[in-house]
């Protein structure tokens, strides 16, 4: 512990709030709540601590802490600043996509849309459907069934909906109200479980018929239709003839990790359930109500009018934050509602407990081992670049991150070399490295643990000589050697370099082999796609004036670029360019013929 920290833990007022603990670059790593700060701020630096809260201390260079008037509010700010820092070690709800509904539109003539985004105002919302699919398979079954308009805006004429029976076109016909107000009701009554039946029932009748005349593509499709009817409708066990919507939560700790299982009740009916895995740092029960308000607010669902939880969490607390009714089911078969979420919990946290520990071997057990054969502590940030080239043609850069052991894909970068001709790789190694880490100092960024170069001795001193001698970093430099068959074969440091020792049987050995086969492949895709892209270059791409949309307009008009070449100044101008434009496109033309 430093003596900065040392200082701000005396300094520590006994109030609620939350705290945000920083790494040594000044990076908010984790943010937390509690009841007390003195108390919760100074646990984390006294007493022991299973093996990932020992890595989350190791990371504290420093910490700051916003004090609030109550738990409510502390609560809600913690979850403010998830959203908005997102934390390395925090809860983070790694499918953090709304869920999808289907929704009927409140316009004069109604469409019946897949949305993710909810505005009551706009329409009815029927859902959510934590099964894509099954939403996607019930619109289409309605779509077959109710000949709602397709088109976001009315067209002035009708489209292939109209001719294959699908919508009445109201863009030309007049349809009186009615008939659309009828059909709202009856999708209305359906996605709320009622009238299923008799739609079945039609359905196989006209399935029958069409087999009857041997027309076997359409019986297929009606059989196909009903089988959906089933699974979206039939399927679904009723639990409740109140038909209202609830959450049922329910979860269940060991060893630092937690299980948290949400049942989805729609019309009555447990539709689906969701399953989160996550370690956590606080107590479980405060780490519970953060995912809760985590659920709610990164995924835009929809507040049921019923929330189900387990006895040993601050109802009141939840009730506060989610604004909907809370319950905590004493008897009967809410409670066992509960509880089948909580064994549920329970049994998913074992039967993934051997998986997750593997996982954490492969991944943040990888990178605390390359840090010791480094000597160096666990580089929680590598960044690694890969050159590539056809004999000098299309030279390009490319560089990949991977974060405590597993690949960071929104901070992959491609790189067009711009200073190098031919093919010399200690160049282009010298472009890529001062253009990446000079715009990093620029932008007062945080710069990596280790920096790892796809290459030999040559492009690893490269590197560091840019790095050391342009910029004053001193980072962990190291260098990815492969062997005749292009496989990682071993790690090379130091100045002037040599080959590391590190076992081939390795969790750190295999942890590099996935960050070389990643770049390796990031670099050869970027250099196919701009091969593909100077395959299909045209004369008219060189044209002061013209873009892609006067080119695609002139290839329509003349039909090919014989013809343009053979135009006159006027005949482009007719075309649709601007006089001084095709004048410019003649003149270049001529000077190019």
């Amino acid at each position: 512990m430093n003596e900065k920290i040392k200082e701000k833990l005396s300094l520590l007022p006994k109030q609620p709030g939350c705290y945000q603990m920083k790494n040594s670059q000044g990076e908010i790593i984790y943010v937390g709540k509690a009841k007390n700060l003195f108390n919760r701020v100074h646990s984390y630096f006294s007493g022991s601590h299973d093996a990932k809260t020992q890595r989350l201390v190791a990371d504290i260079a420093d910490f700051e802490y916003i004090v609030v008037s109550s738990e409510i509010e502390s609560l809600l700010l913690e979850i403010n600043l998830i959203k908005k820092y997102e934390p390395r070690y925090n809860i983070m709800l790694k499918d953090d996509k709304s869920y999808p509904y289907i929704k009927l539109t409140s316009e004069k003539y109604p469409r019946l849309i897949i949305t993710r985004k909810v505005n009551r105002k706009s329409g009815k919302y029927f859902g959510p459907y934590p099964n894509v699919t099954a939403a996607n398979e019930t619109k289409r079954l309605l779509d077959h069934l109710y000949p709602l308009r397709k088109c976001r805006t009315l067209p002035n004429r009708v489209c292939l909906y109209y001719h294959i029976g699908q919508c009445l076109a109201p863009c030309v016909n007049e349809i009186p109200p009615e008939t659309y107000r009828t059909m709202a009701e009856e999708i209305t009554r359906f996605l709320n479980g009622g009238g299923y039946k008799d739609v079945k029932k039609k359905l196989k009748q006209e399935m029958l018929e069409a087999s009857d005349q041997l027309n076997f593509e359409k019986a297929k499709e009606l059989r196909d239709q009903i089988n959906n009817i089933e699974t979206v409708m039939e399927k679904q066990k009723i639990i409740f003839n109140d038909l209202d919507d609830r959450d049922v939560f329910g979860y269940s700790f060991d060893k630092g990790w937690m299980c948290v299982q949400v049942f989805f009740m729609r019309q009555g009916k447990l539709i689906e359930r969701k399953v989160s895995l996550f370690p956590f740092y606080q107590e479980p029960e405060e780490d519970f109500l953060t995912f809760i308000g985590q659920f709610y607010s990164h995924q835009n669902h929809l507040k049921p009018k019923e929330v189900l939880i387990p006895q040993s969490v601050d109802r009141e607390l939840i009730a506060q934050m989610l604004e909907t009714n809370v319950i905590q089911p004493q008897r009967g078969r809410k409670k066992d509602l509960v509880e089948m979420a909580v064994k549920n919990a329970r049994i998913a946290l074992k039967e993934k407990f051997a998986l997750i520990e593997r996982d954490e071997n492969r991944t943040i057990g990888a990178v605390e081992q390359l840090g010791e054969a480094l000597d160096m502590p666990a580089p929680r940030r590598i960044e690694t670049f890969d050159n590539s080239n056809i004999q000098g043609t299309d030279p390009v850069s490319a560089m990949v991150v991977f974060e405590d052991g597993r690949p960071k894909k929104s901070d992959y970068r491609k790189y067009r070399i711009k200073t190098v001709n031919g093919p010399d790789d200690y160049a282009t190694m010298r472009e890529v490295v001062r253009r990446r880490y000079g715009r990093l100092l620029k932008e007062n960024r945080p710069l990596p643990d280790l920096i790892l170069i796809d290459g030999g001795k040559g492009q690893l001193s490269a590197a560091i000589d840019v790095l050391e001698n342009e910029f004053g970093l001193y980072i962990p430099v190291a260098g990815l050697a492969k062997d005749e068959k292009h496989r990682t074969a071993q790690l090379v440091v130091g100045e002037p370099p040599q080959p590391l020792p590190l076992a081939r049987n390795s969790q750190a050995f295999y942890l590099l082999q996935r960050i070389q086969d990643e770049v390796h492949r990031f670099a050869i895709t970027f250099h196919r796609q701009l091969r593909a892209k100077a395959m299909i270059h045209s004369l008219l791409d060189d044209i002061p004036g013209i873009g892609n949309q006067r080119k695609q307009m002139l290839l329509r008009k003349f039909g090919s670029m014989k013809k343009i070449r053979e135009a006159s100044k006027e005949e482009l101008h007719e075309a649709g360019l601007p006089e001084k434009v095709a004048e410019s496109v003649r003149t270049y033309l001529d000077q190019n013929d």
